[in-house]
Parts: structure tokens; C-alpha cells; sequence
């Protein structure tokens, strides 16, 4: 650091002293801040949406609301917990994207190794909440869901191979299956339909926004699939994806035996969904992408609020 120099009346000249540098240290509220952003809450809402739904058609009818209490508890911190360990896994590409780059990480909010045990003690907690307050099997899916999206897609395969977001995508449809057995005790046909329709929805979900921050995956060396194949054969497979998506939301109306307010939702929201896939086809733009990337989201939320209704609708 160059320090300045001033001159007293007789020329002499003098070095300022610089004021030391004091470190900002974050308050218990950023504290707590950074760890809840750790948890990457706007996914973790995105999740409980199907699992709330997923327990209403499971009961026919709602459910204990301890019950649901209870599994939304041990699911957020389950889900929190592998975003966590993915936060501590990816902190190195996390820095170099800036959609990314003010996580708590990349930003030196929190220290890794804290991050990492944080990750862990959720992961745990969630599967000691669920097993005392729900079922064992609710438990063995949710941490199976967290081991999956850390071993399997952000260790195994984000960094390798642009189908990382077509197999990682089992994770994030765990929630489904946790909420039926929490009310069942068992997985059954219907819910894995459930975690079908959700399975098939994330890669159209993913690719879209992939497509905006194509440039950034690119930079931090993640092979998502419009890095690898370009946008023609990436919208190729949204459109794939989104047909495949209105069948497996077709076989759940019959697995599940949903009636017609279900049935109307899906074919209107699969039908605007099918729509924008075939729009981002035949114009492969990043504006594109972006609308049926927003879209998506409301969509998974709509159909399964569709099916809670058509079970608790009185007709």
C-alpha cells in the first residue's frame, strides 16, 4: 500500500500513516443469513410444493398436519443439507459464475470445512427427526435423496457428462416418495409416477436455464448439455423431455385414478408447456429459454396443486 506524502511550511517531507484495516466481522444475523442461504431455500421450496401434494392424494384426503409437520421439517433439512455439501463441493466453479458467485462461499461469508459439517449434522438430523416422527422408510428415502445428489450427481457426473442433470434429476423427485410413505408406509404405483413426472420435468427445467448461463458453464468448464451439443440439440431434447413429461402425467391420472380437475390441469399446463418447448425449437433464443425456464417452475407447482385439489374437491 503507497502511503502518502505531505509537506509541512519548511518542505520537509513526511509519510502519513495509513489507518489500519479492520476487517468487517458479520453480526449473528449475517451469520445466520449465510447458512440459511447455504441451504439454497428457493429449491428447497420448489421441493415441499410436491411433497405436500404427494401425501394429500397418498391419504385421499389431508393428512395429520403433524404428520405433514413433521415430514416438511425433516425434508427441508434433508434437502438443506445436500445443497450445503454441493455449495462446499462446487465452491471452486461457484466463484467463477456469476450467478453464483455471492453463495457464502465464494463470497468467504463461511468457512468451507463449517459448511461441510453443516451439510452433514442436517443430513443427520433429518434422518433421526424422520425416523422418530414419521417412518424409517420416509427416512431411508430422504437421505438416500441427499446421497444421491452429492455422490452421484455433484461428485459423479456434473463435472463429466452433459446427462448430469437427466440422472441427478432422481434426487430432486425424491421428495415425492418421501410424502407417500410417509402416509402409507410403502412406495406404491401412483408415487412413482409422481417421482416420474418430476423426473422427467427437471431436464427441460435445467437445459432452459442452461441455455442462459450457457456462456458461464462454459467458463467454469461444466459440460451441461448446451455447452457440449449446442442449442439445436438441446432443444431438440427439451421437446423430447416435455412429450415424455405429458405421458408419464397421463399414466399417474390412471395409476392414481385422479378425476377431471386433475385431468384438465394437466392437459392445459402440459399443452402451454409442450407449447413454449416447441416455440424454444424453432428459436433456440436465450429469451426463449428464459420464458419457458420461468414457466416450468410455475407448472410443477400448478399440477400438483391440481392433484391435491382434484382428491380434496368435494366433486
Amino acid at each position: 500500500m503507497v502511503r502518502p506524502l505531505t509537506a509541512d511550511r519548511a518542505g520537509t517531507l513526511h509519510v502519513e500513516e495509513a489507518p489500519p484495516i479492520v476487517e468487517a466481522t458479520p453480526n449473528t444475523r449475517e451469520r445466520v443469513g449465510a447458512y440459511v442461504a447455504l441451504t439454497k431455500p428457493r429449491i428447497i421450496e420448489l421441493l415441499l410444493v410436491t411433497t405436500v401434494p404427494s401425501m394429500i392424494v397418498a391419504a385421499r384426503g389431508w393428512p395429520s398436519p403433524l404428520l405433514v409437520l413433521w415430514t416438511l421439517i425433516g425434508g427441508t433439512l434433508a434437502a438443506g443439507g445436500a445443497n450445503a455439501i454441493n455449495c462446499y463441493v462446487d465452491r471452486d466453479i461457484d466463484a467463477l459464475m456469476a450467478r453464483t458467485r455471492k453463495r457464502p462461499l465464494p463470497t468467504h461469508r463461511i468457512d468451507p470445512t463449517r459448511a461441510l459439517w453443516f451439510g452433514i449434522a442436517l443430513g443427520v438430523v433429518s434422518f433421526v427427526l424422520l425416523w422418530g416422527t414419521v417412518n424409517l422408510i420416509s427416512a431411508f428415502l430422504a437421505l438416500a435423496a441427499l446421497l444421491f445428489y452429492v455422490f452421484v450427481y455433484t461428485l459423479g457426473m456434473k463435472r463429466s457428462t452433459p446427462q448430469n442433470i437427466v440422472i441427478g434429476g432422481a434426487a430432486g423427485a425424491m421428495p415425492a416418495l418421501v410424502g407417500w410413505a410417509a402416509v402409507t408406509g410403502t412406495v406404491e404405483l401412483p408415487a412413482l409416477a409422481l417421482f416420474g413426472i418430476i423426473f422427467y420435468w427437471t431436464p427441460p427445467h435445467f437445459w432452459a436455464l442452461a441455455m442462459r448461463y450457457e456462456k458461464e458453464y462454459a467458463r467454469a468448464e461444466v459440460p451441461m448439455m448446451p455447452v457440449v451439443y449446442g442449442r439445436a440439440e438441446t432443444v431438440r431434447h427439451i421437446l423430447l423431455y416435455s412429450l415424455m413429461l405429458f405421458a408419464m402425467c397421463l399414466a399417474f391420472f390412471s395409476l392414481a385414478k385422479m378425476g377431471i380437475v386433475y385431468l384438465t390441469a394437466a392437459l392445459i399446463l402440459n399443452g402451454i408447456f409442450i407449447g413454449w418447448a416447441v416455440k424454444l425449437w424453432r428459436n433456440p433464443s436465450t429469451r426463449t429459454a428464459w420464458g419457458l425456464f420461468r414457466f416450468s417452475i410455475y407448472y410443477l407447482a400448478l399440477l400438483f396443486m391440481a392433484a391435491a385439489a382434484d382428491v380434496l374437491l368435494p366433486f
